[in-house]
């Protein structure tokens, strides 16, 4: 069984935004050498995720929308969590989207449906994060 890990580096000048990682996952899994298999998708932060979508900019507003509608950044005296930061929306808009994604690896390519791409979310940006991948399969 094959195995490989890497790491995509983000600091985002933005509090919130979506950059599409999907070509980037794309060049991993074919440097990988897995041929049938598994890839991992994971922000390795609790106010980051990653997910799976249609990249159409009224789709990616609308979900920006929805989630600062769900967990509003301000007033940020709303939230027990803000003791000395304000990213407790952050951590809430997490929870809403994927933490992780897992998506299949056949014949040594990225196995995504005609419109989906794979995004990392970010919510509480302007400092440097990072996003792990990992790939398993023979």
């Amino acid at each position: 069984m094959r195995h490989a890990t890497d790491y995509l580096t983000f600091e985002t000048p933005s509090r919130r935004d979506y950059v599409n990682i999907t070509p980037d996952v794309e060049d991993f899994v074919r440097r990988s050498g897995v041929r049938e298999g598994l890839v991992l998708v994971s922000p390795m932060h609790i106010t980051a995720a990653v997910y799976v979508n249609d990249d159409e900019a009224g789709l990616i507003q609308d979900l920006d929308d929805w989630l600062e509608g769900l967990a509003p950044h301000a007033p940020t005296d709303r939230y027990r969590h803000n003791n000395g930061e304000d990213n407790a929306d952050a951590h809430l808009k997490r929870q809403l989207l994927a933490h992780q994604v897992v998506l299949p690896i056949t014949e040594g390519r990225l196995d995504l449906g005609p419109w989906e791409q794979v995004f990392y979310a970010e919510f509480d940006g302007r400092r440097r994060k990072r996003v792990v991948l990992k790939a398993i399969g023979d």
